[in-house]
């Protein structure tokens, strides 16, 4: 199995920046995953990365202001995060698949317990 743990999430103003990471142990998975959920809505996928090939995904809403970034090595995942807006509010969860290569429209099998962010104006 893949156990997931975030960090990094705390309150920042609206135009600043933070930096999630994701831990991952036990199997190898073949991507990485950031999502976000806002209370009463549903999970919306952020960006992957592919393990071997490095290749890498991003939601138009944040294309352009967050980079995506792996360290196979500690087997580990970050979200560099910049220009936030009070809309990037949200649970930030990690997430593993061993079954495709990652991607938006891909199921992940392991999700971490989510780290906060909130972003005041």
């Amino acid at each position: 199995q893949v156990q997931l743990v975030e960090s990094g999430g705390g309150l920042v103003q609206a135009g600043g920046s933070q930096r999630l990471s994701c831990t991952a142990s036990g199997r190898t998975s073949s991507a990485l995953a950031w999502f976000r959920q806002v209370s009463g809505k549903e999970r919306e996928f952020v960006a992957s990365i592919s393990r071997n090939t490095g290749a890498i995904y991003y939601a138009n809403s944040v294309k352009g202001r967050f980079t995506i970034s792996k360290d196979n090595t500690k087997s580990a995942v970050y979200l560099q995060m910049n220009s936030l807006k009070p809309d990037d509010t949200a649970v930030y969860y990690c997430a593993a698949t061993r079954l495709s290569l990652g991607g938006p429209k891909s199921s992940y099998e392991y999700w971490g317990q989510g780290t906060s962010v909130t972003v005041s104006s």
